[in-house]
């Protein structure tokens, strides 16, 4: 189990509905997957990157809803910057489980 934190930590936090517009396979990278994700017009379009190249396939992301860390910093991922991270059920060294959202989730709508 990680640190324990205050409940003002975790509202640090900004977890948004997206929808995975396009899907990208990055030739200078074995594991990751590169995301155009929408989050509606109050933040737009970010540029996402995920290490699931080895379980999953483009088809899986196109077009579907998924929940967002949106106000995370923005990281280097080799000559690319991933604006944000989806979230997942970390299985260990199996393969993550995805968190689909259904058409009821409002993109760009706040999670809590």
């Amino acid at each position: 189990m990680a640190e324990i934190i205050q409940f003002n930590d975790f509202l640090k936090v900004e977890m948004r509905v997206g929808v995975v517009t396009e899907v990208l396979v990055p030739d200078w990278s074995e594991k990751l997957l590169e995301f155009k994700v929408s989050f509606g017009p109050e933040i737009g379009m970010r540029t996402v990157f995920s290490g699931v190249k080895k379980w999953y396939s483009e088809t899986d992301f196109l077009n579907k809803k998924f929940p967002f860390v949106v106000n995370l910093a923005e990281r280097k991922m080799g000559p690319a910057v991933s604006q944000g991270m989806m979230m997942m059920v970390d299985a260990g060294d199996e393969k993550p489980i995805l968190i689909a959202l259904n058409d009821q989730a409002e993109l760009g709508a706040v999670l809590c």
